[in-house]
């Protein structure tokens, strides 16, 4: 849809322009003074901020997905996903110098498709899920002092990238060049997989994916390999991605010996390890199938089984190993990379690169048949969000990370400091990505703990006092689930004696930087330091720290306030509101607590439509009007605000259309509504529907050429209800099933497929919202799709269950200047399925009536 990737991209920059405007950094080459407020250090505990001597610079956003990370001479490099790259001489301020896919003159690749030709034979180009495009993904930039180049030298830039056309069928090639920031050249591809026992094609494809089209039969013919594994293969011929990996992720390391290795794979069938000739690149092959000693596969082709696998989440692996503790850390990103995929990074460990790896509980990275992931791994960060509460002073609702993952490990090998580079998604900003660098630091059990803040030039600090430490914090527990939904800060105190109450009660003590945080008799190990507080502007102090079950924790300052008590409730008075006051049909949610302590009481003048606590209880028939009275006191201080509340009534809803498609387009409840085939486009004129067994007697049947244009203005009303039965029988991403619209800028759609690939009601386009079904329906199966709108919020149920509930949606269909269609839009491939049982009300079903239609 164009319309809609010209909105994402402006969205992309407008994110960009806000976060770069917000996220001021900090440089400790200039111990200047604060400029937000000189607090003392060594003053009231519950009051007083650690006064930092760091000062802002400037952060300059990229974004670059799936970053590995690699120094050279004073620059840093991160090389992603999508051929993108980025440069920065301070890990703050990065700059892109790259053109993406762009060929000829690709910057990284030159003539991108002759250069790599050889991969993209078996896929990554125009196939499959890469058709019109490229998939080049996830690349290792690997600095190897001893590659041989054709010319008799030495010393080259490895970039290890995967192309892809399927969730499985990938492979993994390597390019070189003397030149960081290239052109690289072609060398080989290592790995294949997803390939098949016998001829077979993926949807939209003309690849043979049976394994003779890879490099295996060469290797056998040989005699590297002995023969085809037979376990490579479902019962079906089909690949078993259950036990072998999707050839992706490559990441390169140098074991504590010299030898050169690659760790590589997504996702359900494990991370595997080979190991490389380091002159030349090429794989150094086990001499046969096997297992280790402690029972992990050995293959002779795909190498040493290292974690996952049994269809459990894992991908972009790195492995470094660090001198200081003789230990090879491997890092693994679990779940789906998008938004509302619960992506994150784990952690193990081991003393040899082949493993075995084990996480701080001893747990093994090799997963057990039958069992989640989500307790293997310790566990660096998930979704997250630093609340800023009501009053409290800075911009929007927080600071926070959504799918932070797939990261690469920069250690400076003077210093020892370590920097975690990854990507991330924000709350509240839809697929926006940036690269992120958070400092590290090793524990007193040797794991690595992640700074709660982003890189800013911060150091260890070895003089804290007590009093400089103990104060007011926002504490996350990042927890071990995979659970998608954020965790919000909760206040906690470090008291002076030692304590800590608030979130959870316990202990403190530290012994120069390092910290010991003792919760429920669980001690977190990890260090104090100093981060930069994106909402304060303003260095504080902090803590991170893991627990022996790989439980992270993070503790971030509370801003001290300078203002006095009528300063703060006037700012609590100004920042306070309900939403929009003139149109409740759900509950509210009140808050009670703000900033400093401050506590808020309310009072409602009609506690049978709403009580003190925001619970709705909606009139039937006419609207309901409530005053609803808010006290704010803070110490002495003490102010009122009032909102007056309209509460809409509860009215039958109307049925004002219904096509069960029994043979015809005929409008069963008013015959005069005119429904007519359109083209590929809602405005097009000409199509076809034809007719096919339906649900109940027949249904319509779209063949991704055409669709129907309904009645305009049949609907005209804040409130409404769209009821529906669709079976796809192709997906084709943002394909409309429904689709209402004022304006071709002003619409709703229900769309099978949409852009994060799963099902949902989507709208926009000046003003964007999604409502995700967290999940896409399937393929040549029946389905209820069920919408409810009620002026700005909206509720959307698959076969009956509710899977989204929210406000915030623009479009208003009430002028009656409104236009619908099924199976088409004004940008997006025409629905290719079968539709049937449609139905339109004027007003708003409740989710009783929804089951009732999807039965």
């Amino acid at each position: 849809m164009k319309k809609k990737k010209q909105g994402i991209i402006a969205g992309v920059v407008l994110v960009g322009i806000i976060i770069a405007a917000v996220l001021i950094g900090i440089n400790r080459d200039e111990p200047a003074e604060n400029k937000e407020g000189d607090a003392t250090r060594g003053a009231n505990e519950e009051t007083v901020v650690w006064s930092s001597e760091l000062s802002a610079p400037h952060f300059d956003e990229v974004s670059v997905h799936d970053p590995s990370i690699i120094k050279t001479d004073d620059q840093f490099y991160v090389f992603g996903t999508h051929i993108e790259a980025a440069k920065s001489d301070d890990l703050i301020s990065w700059e892109r110098f790259t053109n993406g896919y762009q060929t000829p003159d690709n910057v990284l690749y030159d003539d991108l498709s002759n250069n790599l030709a050889e991969s993209f034979l078996w896929a990554g180009e125009d196939d499959a899920d890469s058709s019109g495009g490229f998939s080049v993904w996830a690349p290792d930039i690997f600095w190897n002092p001893d590659y041989q180049h054709e010319d008799g030298t030495t010393g080259a830039y490895m970039m290890h990238y995967s192309v892809s056309s399927t969730y499985i069928r990938s492979a993994i090639g390597f390019a070189v060049a003397k030149d960081i920031e290239g052109p690289y050249q072609y060398v080989d591809t290592l790995v294949y997989s997803g390939f098949t026992e016998d001829e077979q094609y993926d949807e939209a494809s003309d690849v043979n994916k049976q394994w003779r089209q890879t490099h295996i039969d060469e290797l056998i013919e040989e005699g590297t390999l002995t023969a085809v594994n037979d376990d490579w293969f479902n019962g079906d011929g089909s690949y078993n991605n259950r036990d072998y990996p999707n050839a992706i992720d490559a990441n390169l390391f140098f074991s504590a010996d010299g030898r050169l290795y690659m760790s590589y794979g997504s996702w359900s069938g494990g991370i595997f390890l080979l190991e490389l000739d380091k002159t030349t690149g090429a794989v150094i092959y086990p001499s046969s199938d096997g297992e280790t000693e402690d029972g992990r596969m050995i293959d002779s082709y795909f190498g040493t089984k290292l974690s996952g696998g049994y269809y459990e989440s894992g991908e972009g692996p790195y492995i470094e190993y660090n001198a200081e503790t003789a230990f090879y850390y491997l890092y693994v990103t679990y779940g789906w990379l998008e938004a509302d995929g619960a992506y994150h990074m784990r952690q193990f460990r081991s003393a040899s690169p082949e493993g075995p790896y084990v996480d701080a509980a001893g747990k093994p990275a090799v997963l057990p048949a039958n069992t989640s992931n989500s307790q293997f791994g310790n566990k660096l960060m998930g979704n997250f969000m630093f609340k800023r509460t009501l009053g409290e002073p800075g911009l929007g609702p927080g600071q926070g990370y959504m799918s932070p993952g797939h990261n690469s490990v920069y250690t400076d090998p003077d210093t020892g400091a370590q920097f975690l580079a990854f990507h991330s998604r924000f709350p509240n900003q839809g697929e926006g990505h940036q690269l992120r660098i958070h400092q590290m630091f090793m524990n007193q059990d040797g794991w690595p703990v992640v700074a709660p803040k982003r890189y800013a030039g911060e150091a260890l600090i070895d003089d804290f006092t007590v009093e400089e430490i103990a104060g007011s914090y926002k504490y996350i527990n990042h927890g071990k689930d995979n659970a998608t939904a954020i965790k919000e800060s909760k206040p906690l105190t470090l008291h002076s004696d030692g304590t800590l109450s608030g979130a959870v009660e316990g202990t403190w003590k530290h012994e120069g930087a390092d910290a010991t945080l003792t919760i429920n008799d669980i001690d977190y190990q990890g260090v104090f330091v100093e981060v930069w507080d994106e909402q304060s502007k303003r260095g504080v102090m902090s803590f991170t720290a893991l627990s022996d079950q790989g439980v992270s924790i993070w503790g971030v300052q509370s801003l001290s306030s300078d203002l006095a008590s009528h300063e703060i409730v006037e700012e609590i008075v100004k920042g306070l509101s309900i939403g929009n006051p003139n149109h409740v049909t759900r509950d509210l949610d009140l808050v009670t607590e703000a900033f400093d302590g401050a506590t808020i009481d309310w009072v409602t003048s009609d506690e049978t439509i709403i009580d003190q606590t925001g619970k709705v209880d909606r009139p039937n028939g006419k609207d309901g009007v409530v005053t609803l009275t808010a006290t704010i006191t803070h110490d002495q201080e003490t102010m009122t605000k009032q909102f007056e509340v309209t509460v809409r009534g509860q009215e039958s809803a109307q049925l004002v259309s219904y096509l069960p498609f029994d043979g015809d387009l005929i409008d069963q409840e008013d015959d005069s509504h005119t429904v007519t085939t359109t083209g590929d486009k809602i405005d097009h004129t000409g199509g076809e529907i034809t007719f096919d067994q339906g649900l109940k007697n027949q249904a319509a049947y779209f063949d991704g050429t055409s669709g129907l244009r309904l009645k305009d203005g049949i609907i005209d009303q804040a409130a409404y209800t769209v009821s529906m039965f669709i079976k796809p029988e192709q997906f084709t991403q943002h394909t409309s099933a429904f689709f209402a619209a004022t304006t071709p800028e002003q619409w709703i759609s229900v769309v099978p497929y949409g852009h994060t690939e799963q099902t949902m009601v989507w709208s926009g386009s000046e003003t964007w919202f999604d409502a995700s079904a967290m999940r896409r329906i399937k393929e040549n199966e029946w389905h209820h799709l069920g919408v409810v709108v009620e002026g700005e919020g909206l509720t959307f149920y698959i076969n009956g269950e509710e899977v989204f509930q929210g406000d915030g949606l623009a479009v208003d269909l009430s002028s009656g200047a409104s236009y619908f269609g099924l199976g088409v839009n004004h940008w997006d491939p025409p629905f290719n399925g079968w539709i049937d049982e449609v139905r339109l009300y004027q007003g708003a079903l409740s989710g009783e009536e929804i089951a009732q239609l999807a039965e």
